[in-house]
């Protein structure tokens, strides 16, 4: 099975991005074809009504309804396909009507939705895309609140996918399709279950046989299987597994090696010979386990997890992301040595579960269910749906291990747990093979942490309690009190401002306005050293990788900021406690300066900080060596009571790796 192939390119995918009219507010009859709409504004997507007014604090961001309208003229060769409108991410409540007809209403902010648009577009002629969003509090919609903005607006891609009367379903939670369950996965061999779900909207009954293609990375055949001819009839579905062998796989290993296969699913029409349809997904072949004493493991390999949590906005945009954004931020991750990712706490774009296949991150991805619950049928069903959303649409990629069914619910009551056990019960359900997890912060005996397979524990010892150093006694007595439990550390972070700095500053109020740059270093120096020490915790994921935008907040140097990243808001500024994790994540050698941006000094005696991954490191002020060479084995090289001169000083320090020097300088001013 050496020889090549292409996956047949039957459907089709047509932007609709561009050239959409908005309003940000209500408007009668805004889905009629014949509305006026010339005043209102022009965009594109993704969008976000809230951009500005969602990160600029006083939690008065705009909260209610806002319209978009699209002309498009559907072409004329689209005769006899199935149209289905795709929307990938709207914020929260979504109605969408085309030339006035409703197709349908979506209800959540973070899911991918279709509706099967077919009947109400015009070929040939111009038709009328109409949508109304809604942002506003929903009772009956998870998340309730949280600690983050939520932006309104088409906020992700939108497009008309096209498909043959007889395809591979699209309607299947706007999943793939195509499910691929990896049965046993060894050195070997590799056995996968290929689960193919069909509908056939044509008139009449169709013949057909589904056959799977799986290629290696070079797009060289190494399995090929095919059913034996059936009849579909006119409106219905079924559904066909086969099982594929895969012999001396080449395995998916995190960072190491994130090899990925693909398989083909097609759709062959017995009385043309022809592919109807045909889907591509990754098959990433791995193994995975998390131990109550020996933590995480890939490939039956120990892999200790390097974590950091993500939300999916920026400064002045939002939500609105592009594939440029989401590739820089993992760009950022990479540099930092991130080999896990949280995607807290909802569901994000297909192209960060794509980019963490490609990379080779361990992914724990989760549903919004945060905070609180609202003890109804409609909230229940909508928290379900959300879900199985979640996972058929990410079932394929090989990076996600953990499906994540809440985070930090604040009351332990019967009903929270009753919708806990549902949806870890879903989960089960749903996918067998991996683990469902959920983020907590009440006490070690609460029952909310007994539903999940495994437990993330948001701990934030030394900022919102506490000292840093009641980390490690916290954990131990867990460990021993609960020695079968499984933990991770899915929070622990200290905020930061890159513009407010002291020498050794004692722990700051949280909600004041004073978050010195220096404290969420030493923060994270104590913390690491303690979770280092302590292989039992499987993943430790730090709260934040990037600041980001909670409008109801009022502290640090900008209100309507979470400032605990580790980067800024706008991508821009790496804070000195990247590069603490750079040093213990990486092999890249460097040296680099902490409180840099420390430019103007009021006192001449300092300590001088440096983070590095050199075998020694020397520090001269302007161009006179201080002491002798520093070693490290944290990787945090200091130098105590240095003298800087009045005026400006010329901070250096070399180091060297292999033979080769690294250097690092800073002007550091002081006033006479």
């Amino acid at each position: 099975m050496s020889s090549n192939y292409a996956a047949p390119a039957v459907r089709r995918h047509i932007a609709l991005d561009a050239g959409w009219r908005f309003l940000r507010a209500d408007a009668s009859n805004a889905q009629s074809p014949q509305f006026d709409d010339a005043a209102w504004s022009s965009v594109n997507t993704p969008h976000t009504w809230n951009a500005k007014d969602g990160q600029d604090g006083n939690n008065d961001y705009y909260r209610g309804i806002g319209w978009y309208r699209r002309h498009f003229i559907a072409d004329a060769s689209l005769a006899g396909k199935k149209l289905w409108l795709q929307f990938d991410g709207v914020n929260t409540v979504t109605d969408v009507w085309v030339n006035g007809t409703h197709l349908g209403q979506h209800q959540g902010g973070f899911a991918r939705f279709r509706f099967d648009a077919t009947a109400a577009l015009r070929l040939g002629t111009d038709n009328v895309i109409a949508v109304k969003v809604s942002n506003a509090a929903n009772v009956n919609i998870a998340p309730l609140n949280a600690d983050f903005t939520f932006f309104g607006g088409i906020y992700r891609h939108v497009s008309l996918e096209v498909t043959d009367e007889l395809s591979i379903r699209m309607l299947d939670y706007s999943g793939p399709g195509v499910y691929l369950r990896q049965r046993s996965v060894g050195a070997d061999s590799a056995t996968v279950d290929v689960t193919t779900k069909t509908w056939n909207n044509s008139a009449r009954t169709r013949r057909l046989k589904t056959r799977t293609v799986v290629t290696d990375a070079a797009g060289a055949v190494v399995a090929d299987s095919s059913t034996a001819t059936r009849t579909l009839a006119t409106k219905t579905g079924d559904q066909v597994t086969q099982t594929v062998t895969i012999t001396h796989p080449r395995r998916w290993n995190g960072r190491t090696d994130p090899y990925s296969y693909k398989a083909t699913v097609e759709l062959v029409d017995i009385d043309t010979g022809v592919v109807a349809d045909a889907v591509t997904q990754p098959l990433g072949l791995r193994t995975f386990g998390v131990n109550a004493n020996t933590g995480f493991s890939l490939n039956g390999n120990h892999l200790a997890l390097h974590g950091v949590n993500r939300h999916q906005d920026r400064l002045d945009k939002g939500w609105a992301l592009g594939d440029v954004e989401h590739v820089q931020d993992f760009d950022l991750m990479d540099e930092m040595g991130v080999n896990s990712l949280r995607t807290a706490h909802y569901q994000q774009d297909q192209k960060v579960y794509d980019l963490a296949d490609e990379r080779g991150y361990v992914i724990w991805t989760e549903i919004p269910l945060v905070n609180a619950i609202t003890d109804s049928a409609a909230f229940r069903a909508n928290a379900d749906q959300q879900l199985r959303e979640l996972i058929r649409q990410n079932y394929n990629h090989p990076s996600i291990v953990f499906w994540g069914i809440g985070n930090e619910q604040r009351t332990d009551d019967a009903a929270t747990n009753s919708l806990l056990q549902s949806l870890a019960d879903a989960v089960t359900s749903e996918d067998p093979d991996r683990l469902s997890t959920y983020a907590h912060n009440l006490g070690n005996t609460s029952g909310l942490i007994s539903h999940a397979e495994t437990t993330g524990f948001n701990k934030y010892y030394g900022w919102y309690s506490a000292s840093s150093n009641d980390f490690a006694p916290w954990a131990d007595g867990l460990h021993s009190s609960q020695p079968s439990r499984t933990i991770g550390i899915s929070e622990y972070g200290a905020g930061a401002s890159i513009v407010q700095h002291a020498e050794n500053p004692p722990k700051p109020v949280p909600d004041s306005d004073w978050h010195p740059e220096e404290y969420q270093s030493i923060y994270h120096e104590s913390h690491w050293s303690q979770i280092a020490a302590r292989p039992f915790i499987w993943g430790t994921y730090v709260w934040n990788m990037f600041d980001f935008a909670a409008d109801q907040r009022s502290e640090g140097d900008t209100y309507g900021r979470n400032d605990k990243g580790l980067v800024t808001y706008d991508r821009t500024t790496r804070k000195d406690a990247f590069y603490l994790y750079k040093a213990n994540w990486t092999a890249t050698p460097f040296v680099y300066i902490t409180s840099r941006r420390w430019t103007d000094r009021t006192a001449a005696t300092t300590t001088i900080k440096v983070y590095g991954t050199v075998d020694s490191a020397r520090l001269t002020i302007n161009g006179n060596a201080v002491g002798s060479a520093v070693t490290s084995s944290n990787h945090v090289y200091t130098w105590a009571n240095v003298t800087l001169s009045p005026g400006a000083n010329l901070v250096e320090v070399t180091g060297s790796k292999a033979g080769v020097t690294y250097k690092d300088t800073v002007t550091w001013r002081v006033s006479p």
